[in-house]
């Protein structure tokens, strides 16, 4: 455990995560301040009395007086003032890295350009079926410092690439990076750079679970794990197996569930389970609480879900899809009887839309672009009409509609354009969508 104990530590960046770090830093008895670049951050009200806050930009000087600076997510470490501040000495960290120092449960780290929340979500649940206590949160829920005040048996931790830049003391029991396709590519110099970031999970993990399709996400030289274990459709550890026209999820030559008994559906959630099954089986986790969480777990809220049926119509809400590779995935392995109504668009965050080409320039596949980069979308395919809003764009398609077909909002870009988040983005395609009797 680290001494605290008056230190000058100054935390950037408020919100429930920077209040986690003023809340922890205070207990352990810092001298706190606190940077917020936003002229009325959120959270600013919860702050005591005692707790300096300076707004609407960096404090360079309060950065240089410091001996320890914890930098929100949000804020790049490439910022020049920040770069200041480590030049002259100070150290710089996230809320991760004071989790992990303070940590002595087992934690299971998980990050990955898409998927991380559902196999997050799902590990959890297979560690709490087989009956143990488990502080799930990190990027997804609970603030990681704020898991502390309880006592759990494990930690299940979904980590950004942008937490895992300022994180050195992680030493995961299992540790997995599910894929990377590009993005924040408005924060990084190239893919190989985000990919470092993501890399980062593995040094000193007990357990590496590589995704065998997906070659940027194996380790490298400078990420090693002391073991390490593969998910894929084939010639994996954790694997997918078809017989009959019945597909079951493996381990090795173990059954351990048909896929007919999975509540999640489609390809990449089955690579998704796989990935959690072993996750799961590295820290542990019995195979009957595993297919316990396989069976009842429905999914996440905004990712893939069935918004609405009606007259022979699926809508559904992928709102969560806010890169590229995320709509990949959805897009993969999918079959309709009739046509696919696919809305794009949004805050493409400098992303190249290139792959998507292949996947929606097809007759069956008509496109609905809106928002900051639809203009850009709707060059990929022929069969694109390009709207300003979303809610223009389901008014558009609303009368093309026939038994079989299907709605999916898988926008492959941020929503911060025109909604406030993803949430809300989903919120209002499912509306739109249980408006249309």
């Amino acid at each position: 455990m680290t001494d605290y104990k008056n230190k000058t530590v100054t935390v950037i960046g408020l919100g429930k995560t920077g209040l986690s770090c003023v809340d922890f830093l205070v207990r352990k008895q810092a001298q706190v301040r606190v940077i917020d670049t936003r002229a009325n951050p959120t959270g600013a009200e919860q702050l005591g009395a005692d707790i300096p806050l300076h707004k609407g930009g960096l404090n360079q000087q309060w950065l240089l007086d410091s001996d320890l600076i914890v930098i929100s997510p949000g804020l790049a470490v490439k910022t020049p003032e920040i770069q200041t501040a480590l030049s002259a000495g100070v150290e710089v960290v996230g809320d991760i890295e004071l989790f992990c120092r303070e940590a002595k449960k087992p934690i299971v780290a998980i990050t990955g350009s898409n998927g991380k929340s559902t196999v997050t979500t799902l590990v959890a649940e297979m560690a709490k079926a087989d009956g143990l206590r488990v502080g799930m949160g990190g990027n997804i829920g609970i603030p990681a410092l704020s898991l502390l005040d309880d006592d759990y048996d494990l930690y299940v931790l979904e980590l950004s690439s942008f937490q895992l830049e300022t994180t050195y003391s992680l030493k995961a029991a299992a540790a997995t990076v599910l894929n990377v396709t590009e993005d924040h590519m408005n924060r990084y110099v190239d893919l190989e750079d985000y990919r470092q970031a993501k890399l980062k999970i593995y040094v000193n993990a007990e357990t590496a679970v590589i995704n065998g399709e997906d070659l940027l996400s194996k380790e490298n030289g400078k990420q090693s794990a002391k073991q390490q274990v593969s998910f894929a459709e084939h010639n994996a550890d954790y694997w997918l197996k078809t017989e009959n026209g019945k597909q079951y999820l493996m381990a090795g030559d173990e059954v351990i569930l048909p896929c007919d008994d999975v509540k999640i559906s489609g390809r990449h959630n089955y690579m998704n389970a796989l990935a959690s099954i072993a996750l799961a089986r590295a820290v542990g986790v019995k195979n009957q609480g595993i297919c316990t969480a396989l069976r009842t777990f429905t999914g996440l809220d905004h990712r893939f879900q069935l918004a609405h049926f009606a007259h022979g119509v699926r809508w559904i809400n992928d709102s969560k899809a806010t890169n590229v590779g995320s709509t990949v995935a959805a897009l993969t392995g999918l079959h309709l009887k009739g046509k696919l109504h696919l809305l794009l668009g949004g805050d493409g965050k400098g992303a190249d839309f290139s792959e998507l080409e292949k996947l929606i320039n097809k007759p069956e596949i008509l496109c609905y672009c809106f928002g900051q980069d639809g203009a850009e979308l709707a060059k990929l395919s022929v069969q694109s009409q390009l709207f300003d809003t979303m809610e223009q764009a389901i008014q558009a398609l609303r009368p093309l509609l026939k038994s079989g077909d299907m709605v999916l909002l898988s926008p492959a870009c941020a929503s911060l354009d025109q909604f406030s988040s993803f949430e809300q983005r989903g919120e209002q395609f499912t509306r739109l969508a249980q408006s249309v009797e």
